[in-house]
């Protein structure tokens, strides 16, 4: 009996350190503040105009905005909703967004801080619909204190830009933008389609015309009918024509398909690191099952 209380002690010992010696990356110095870039000026944290100062304090923490001087604060109205999405002027707005540009080459990253209160809108849909408008290389996250959609922090980000240094958006792109975004959203609530499957379709679709540089309508519709084949996904005949018409658009903006395609690939390499840290990779799963193995087969020689 004492024999076997020793042995779990040791065995214990042995589990916490091994788990201790694997997490000192995810120890990440949190609190670090990180340096102002003076070329694009402060970060913009954009607040839904709808926000109690309650709900703004908290969305203060959620965004860890601990010094108010060090950001650029905005409050998105229905006035912008108007403006910029031709949204209802009386709309509710909560979602909020912290914008911080980075320089060119580095990418766009999308963190929902508060995933489960946006409902309907992806890392990879704002990152679409964010790139189709023409916004590339930030951080941006984004945060809700009560479940909403997630559209109206896509509306307080184009005023960040406005808002910024050396930052124009085009009106036109921004309309595809928003354009983009509904049809995600709204073809991930039919039967047979997910998020994930939406957002792919878009990606991929995008990443196509990147490498064929379709000069027809004709050609934008070979590749989404051969996108839609390869992801064996299928689309009633209104929705695919939705899908072409929207595409047609956005090559009739002469949008710079190379670089959106690059860029995609970066948030795609960002969010695979973002889910590796979370739950962690293949290899340190295998190296807990051959810890293991090897502790349960040094038992075994114990005893034999």
């Amino acid at each position: 009996m004492r024999l076997s209380s020793v042995f779990k002690g040791a065995l214990m010992l042995l589990i916490i350190l091994f788990f201790m010696n694997n997490t000192d990356l995810v120890k990440a110095s949190s609190n670090d503040e990180e340096s102002i870039n003076e070329k694009y000026g402060l970060p913009i944290v954009v607040y839904g105009e709808a926000l109690s100062e309650t709900q703004k304090d908290e969305v203060r923490k959620l965004l860890k905005v601990n010094d108010t001087s060090k950001v650029k604060e905005i409050t998105v109205t229905g006035d912008d909703l108007v403006h910029y999405i031709k949204g209802d002027r009386h709309s509710n707005m909560y979602s909020s967004a912290k914008i911080t540009r980075k320089d060119t080459g580095e990418g766009l990253v999308i963190n929902q801080v508060t995933p489960e209160n946006i409902t309907e809108v992806t890392d990879e849909m704002y990152a679409n619909a964010l790139l189709t408008a023409g916004i590339q290389d930030a951080v941006v996250d984004v945060a809700s204190p009560v479940k909403v959609s997630g559209h109206s922090a896509l509306v307080g980000i184009y005023k960040a830009y406005d808002e910024g240094k050396g930052t124009e958006l085009s009106e036109e792109r921004t309309e595809v933008a928003n354009e983009e975004l509904n049809l995600a959203t709204d073809l991930a609530k039919k039967e047979g389609m997910d998020q994930d499957k939406v957002s792919e379709l878009l990606t991929e679709i995008k990443k196509e015309i990147a490498e064929q540089n379709p000069a027809s309508k004709e050609e934008i519709e070979q590749i989404i009918d051969e996108k839609l084949k390869t992801l064996e996904i299928s689309l009633s005949a209104e929705d695919r024509q939705l899908l072409i018409d929207l595409f047609e658009k956005m090559r009739d903006l002469n949008i710079n398909f190379d670089n959106v395609k690059t860029q995609l690939e970066n948030l795609s390499q960002d969010i695979q690191k973002r889910i590796d840290e979370a739950v962690g990779d293949k290899g340190f799963l295998q190296s807990v099952s051959d810890f293991f193995k090897e502790l349960i087969d040094s038992i075994k020689n114990i005893f034999s």
